[in-house]
Formats: structure tokens, C-alpha cells, sequence
């Protein structure tokens, strides 16, 4: 199908390799390879700014001579405690080139939190974005005796503070420049200190069954996974990408900033996250990884527009998606498109599905990417309609954001693709869980030798909990997490992920948790997407004062149980869900109940809300 992406034509068919077997390596290489090209750009003041890799190199020598001129020793933690931002970048490989650990702290993790993760990885510098960020960190300054400084990347509000354990990231670099100068050879001792085996990042898991655990990854396990992820979709400094998920998350480090450092991609940073659905129509994204809480929105965005449009626009709309549907069950099956349905499609594109395209900011996209939490089938479908394959990849925070892959030309919706190239992956025979074995596999958890224990076997496999199949050619389906599994009261084996992203597939559901275990039947708990039934109920002159009210009015209950309805009718009677509840607060990533890439969390979900799960089983 690649032929009928005019957005596929003249892209490399592998990229160059980079030497290195430590991050500072690869980063270096690459400055001194790639010089005055552009590698990241951000938006300051409604304009772009653009940094080249000299100028990159510039600041993350400062930064790790500035480190060097506090006390931080080759094999000391600093922390970062920041949005999506340029100085996450910079900060993370000068800490590196330091021979320092990084460890990344969401932006949206409260005090207490910040205080256990500085301490358990034993931080003794700690990077902040703003004044926001610094007053977490001040309140717990006193109970982190280790922490020598803490560095503010925007001093905005700041000016007239002074602390002498508080230093602005320009005064940090003004420090590194004065160090270097006096210092002659230190700079280029540090960066080599570190070989592959040393441990480079710590990536805290989410925490969602007891105290977050720091996965520990080597400079030798992120050199293989970068070589490796990129090795299955090549890219080069032609291609545009998008920065705007949490960098301390596996995910947008690995397949985001550090896949730009390997392939030399530009690397655009949104504005803020309420602006990512207008900043990727400006940038254009060539390849675009996302979480499918992204696709899921984008898709509901056009649902919705087509809901609105005139008559003739829906009929066109309905046509062209539907030329596209055929192209792409034709590339599903690895069947010849015909020369009159390719001249269908052509049509089809100029009428509507790049006008669609456009909408979202797909345009120039040859490949879109998803990962990190399960994604509806259909929807994959319908991308690949508007003439753009979605490539589904599985992995997990401890195999450094690589597992199995789908490759553009063995499409599979459904799977998760195969083992990536150099990596083990099979069923263990007893259980069906998931388990992977290669270099990308993480060290173990810091502190926490039992846990690492019971993750990696003695012959070096990782026990991921995720269930699933494997066919003849090696294709992986998930079927759940084993310990989300449903098995209700009348012995019904239920696998709630598969559900669950059937509702999503709704323009007015954003999340959902199936409800079963031990029980008689199922139910369901459901998050609306605020501004699409926000939009239904003006539309239909429902009343409401705020989202709280919003849930509780007949319309939308009924609208919900009818999107509920078209998803029972594809499943057996015992998997059908016979009652449900709207979650009645309006959830934002500060929130207990989500995880930082906006999934409600299962278990925590289910205690909070027991009393409003029991109320759909009274009489039952």
C-alpha cells in the first residue's frame, strides 16, 4: 500500500548508524557529524526557535561542566521535575555526559511524591521548570539531606528570590563555561567515565499497586533499543517529529527524543499539552507516536465535524471513507489493489480524506505509531482508511520501550506485531504470560532486590504480566493483563481490555473500566469526553451547569446506553454489560484515579468507587 502514500515517496530506507555505546557517546557522534543542522525546535513567544546540534552541544556542556562545579561525581542521581520541554532534553544528556543518572519526575506528581522519588534514588541535584515546580522541592528540601541544589530552567516570577540552595539553569551554565575554562580535559574525562554496563536512566513505574518502583536501565541497553526501533522504521534529518508526551515515561524518551539523537529527525516541542491538536497541524509530524488516548480524541474530533456537516459534505465524506475501507481491507489481506479502485482512492483523497488528514495534522505522515496501552482495532482501521498505516508496538517500561513491533508492509490489527529484531519474546507455557529476554531488558529495580527477583527469572526473562497468544507466524495478541482477567461468578473467563476499547471507539467516551470479577454480570464504569457531550447537549438544548450536572441529565444517560448498546451487540450474551455509571468528576492527570498518560487505573478506580459498583449489583 506503500505506493499509494504520496508521503512515503523519496524517505531513506535505513538510517545511518551512529558509533556509541553510551548515550553521551551517541549524542556526541552526533554533534560532531551533524554540526549546524537543525535538531530540535520550540515555540517561544508565538515564534519557533529553532536549535541546531552545535548549538545543543553548546548547552549540554555548560549544564554538565556546571553539574561538575557543584560536586556532582561521575555515578551521582540528579532529578527532573518538568513539562515537555527543550531543557528536559539538554539536561538529560548533560547529566549523562557528567557520568551522572538521570532520574525523570512527573510534573504532576504532588509534594510527597517528589520527596520519596528524590530520596529513593538518592538525588543530589534537582531541575525544576518553573516556580510551580520549585515550591514542591522547597517544601521538601528539609527531609532530603542529600540534595545539594535545585535548578530552575524559567525563573519567570523568581527574579527577586534568592536562596543560596537555588540556582537558575543560566547561572548554571554561566558556572559550566568558568569550570571548562578552568578545567582544561575534565569535561571529555566525564563523559567517558561510563561504559555500557553503568547504569544511565531510572524510570519510575507508575505506582498503581503500592510505592513506585525505579526501573534501572543501562547506557548499553538505550544504545541497543535505539538501534534497534529505529532499525524496523528507518528516519533521517528529512523527517519531522513530535515531543509532547511525558519525557520521564519510557515511551516518548526512548521512541521520541532519543530515536531523534540516533536518526538526526527534527524533534518539535508543542507549546503546552492543551495545545497539541493545533501545534501538529503547524508541524506536520512525518512519523507520529502517540498514546491511544491521542487517536481515540482526534478520531472523535472528526466524528463530530462530520456530525455537523451539510448533508452533501456527509454523503461525500461517507463515500470517500468507504473507498478507503476497501484499499485497506484489500492491504490487510496483502491483496493487489486494482487499478480502478486505486483511481477510487485518488479521488476519494481529493474529495475528502485529505482534507481529514489535514484536520488532524496527519498530512505528511507515513507512518503513525502507538503504544503503552491498548488501542480499538477499528481504529486502526479507520487511519489506515484516510491512507496512513498505524503501527501497534508492545513493550514496557522494564524492556526500555521495546518488545514486538509491526512492520509498515505486515499489517495486523488485532496483534501487536512480532518479536523486534534481537529480541526474545514467547508464552510461558504454564501461565501465557509474556516473556522477553535481550539487551533491552532493564537491570532490575533499585532498592528493591525481592521485586527484581520476581520480575527476571534465572535465565534472564522478564515476566511482563501480560497474557496472551502467538500464531503460526509469530504474530502476539494481548489478551489482558493477568491480573485484570475477569472470571465471574458463573466461571466466565472475561477479558475487560477487549470491551473497554470497543467504548472508547465512541466519540463520547474517553476511558472506561469493566466491572465482573466474582460477580454475576458485568458493568461498567465511564469518564465522558467533556467537550463532545458538552457539544451534544447544546446541540440538543440539554441544561446543565457544570460537568457534575452534565452526567446526571437523562440525555446523556441515554446517550451513553445507546453507544453502549451498539458495543454489546458484538459480543456473546454472558460478555454483554448490563448496567453502567458515569464517573461524575472531571479528571485531569492530578488526579489519583489516572495514570500520567491519562488511563484510569484499574485497581485504585475499583476502591474508590466501591460503593457506586455495588449500587449496579443491589438485587442481583
Amino acid at each position: 500500500m506503500s505506493n499509494l502514500w504520496d508521503a512515503s515517496e523519496a524517505m531513506p530506507t535505513s538510517t545511518q548508524g551512529l558509533a556509541g555505546e553510551t548515550l553521551p557517546e551517541l549524542f556526541w557522534n552526533a554533534v560532531e557529524a551533524r554540526g549546524e543542522r537543525v535538531f530540535m525546535r520550540e515555540k517561544v513567544l508565538g515564534l519557533w526557535h529553532s536549535w541546531s546540534w552545535q548549538e545543543t552541544g553548546v548547552a549540554v556542556r555548560e549544564i554538565a561542566m556546571g553539574l561538575a562545579a557543584l560536586g556532582f561525581e561521575p555515578g551521582d542521581t540528579a532529578s527532573i521535575l518538568a513539562n515537555t520541554v527543550v531543557e528536559w532534553v539538554l539536561v538529560d544528556v548533560a547529566i549523562q555526559s557528567a557520568g551522572g543518572v538521570t532520574n525523570g519526575i512527573y510534573p504532576t506528581d504532588a509534594p510527597t511524591q517528589v520527596h520519596y522519588l528524590c530520596e529513593d534514588s538518592a538525588t543530589s541535584v534537582l531541575f525544576v521548570e518553573d516556580e510551580e515546580q520549585l515550591d514542591k522541592a522547597l517544601s521538601v528540601r528539609a527531609q532530603l539531606p542529600l540534595l545539594k541544589k535545585i535548578v530552575v530552567f524559567d525563573m519567570e516570577g523568581l527574579h527577586r528570590f534568592e536562596d543560596p540552595g537555588v540556582i537558575s539553569l543560566a547561572a548554571l551554565r554561566e558556572l559550566g563555561r568558568a569550570h571548562d575554562l578552568q578545567h582544561l580535559g575534565l569535561f571529555d574525562t566525564l563523559r567517558a567515565s561510563r561504559g555500557p554496563e553503568d547504569l544511565a536512566i531510572l524510570v519510575y513505574t507508575s505506582g498503581t499497586t503500592g510505592k513506585p518502583k525505579g526501573a534501572m536501565h543501562s547506557h548499553g541497553g538505550l544504545a541497543f533499543s535505539m538501534r534497534q526501533s529505529i532499525g524496523w522504521l528507518p528516519q533521517d534529518a528529512r523527517d519531522e517529529r513530535m515531543c509532547f508526551l511525558p519525557l520521564c515515561h519510557i515511551a516518548e524518551r526512548m521512541v521520541g527524543a532519543y530515536s531523534a539523537i540516533y536518526s538526526g529527525a527534527v524533534l518539535n516541542f508543542v507549546e503546552n499539552p492543551d495545545t497539541v491538536a493545533e501545534n501538529v497541524r503547524e508541524i506536520a509530524p512525518t512519523i507520529f507516536f502517540a498514546v491511544p488516548r491521542v487517536w481515540e480524541k482526534f478520531y472523535s474530533s472528526v466524528a463530530i465535524a462530520i456530525k455537523e456537516a451539510t448533508p452533501l459534505q456527509q454523503l461525500t465524506y461517507g463515500w470517500a471513507i468507504g473507498v478507503g475501507a476497501r484499499v485497506a481491507e484489500k492491504v490487510l489481506a496483502n491483496e493487489p489493489v486494482d487499478g480502478g479502485l486505486k483511481a477510487k482512492f485518488t479521488i476519494a483523497r481529493w474529495l475528502a480524506l485529505n482534507n481529514v488528514r489535514k484536520l488532524i495534522g496527519i498530512h505528511r505522515c507515513r507512518a503513525l505509531l502507538t503504544g503503552a496501552a491498548p488501542i480499538s482495532p477499528e481504529l486502526i482501521r479507520w487511519y489506515l482508511s484516510l491512507g496512513v498505516p498505524m503501527l501497534e508496538g508492545w513493550a514496557q517500561t522494564e524492556s526500555c520501550a521495546l518488545g514486538t513491533v509491526m512492520l509498515p508492509n505486515q499489517l495486523r490489527p488485532g496483534t501487536i506485531g512480532r518479536a523486534a529484531d534481537g529480541v526474545e519474546v514467547r508464552l510461558d507455557p504454564a501461565t501465557s504470560e509474556l516473556l522477553i529476554r535481550g539487551r533491552n531488558v532493564f537491570m532490575g529495580y533499585l532498592n528493591q532486590p525481592q521485586k527484581t527477583a520476581e520480575t527476571i527469572d534465572a535465565d534472564g526473562w522478564l515476566h511482563t504480566g501480560d497474557v496472551g497468544t502467538v500464531d503460526a507466524e509469530g504474530y502476539f495478541r494481548i489478551t489482558d493483563r493477568m491480573k485484570d482477567i475477569i472470571i465471574t461468578a458463573g466461571g466466565k473467563n472475561i477479558t475487560p481490555s477487549e470491551l473497554e476499547n470497543e467504548l472508547k471507539f465512541s466519540p463520547y467516551i474517553t476511558d472506561a473500566v469493566v466491572i465482573g470479577d466474582k460477580r454475576a454480570y458485568l458493568t461498567v464504569l465511564i469518564m465522558i469526553d467533556q467537550e463532545n457531550v458538552e457539544k451534544f447537549a447544546q446541540d440538543h438544548d440539554v441544561p446543565f451547569s457544570n460537568y457534575t450536572s452534565l452526567t446526571r441529565t437523562q440525555a446523556v444517560q441515554d446517550l451513553i446506553q445507546a453507544e453502549l448498546d451498539k458495543v454489546n451487540k458484538k459480543f456473546a450474551r454472558v460478555e454483554q454489560i448490563k448496567q453502567f455509571r458515569l464517573l461524575e468528576n472531571q479528571l485531569s492527570a492530578e488526579d489519583e484515579e489516572l495514570t500520567p498518560t491519562m488511563k484510569l487505573k484499574r485497581s485504585f478506580v475499583q476502591q474508590k468507587y466501591a460503593a457506586l459498583i455495588d449500587s449496579m449489583y443491589r438485587g442481583a
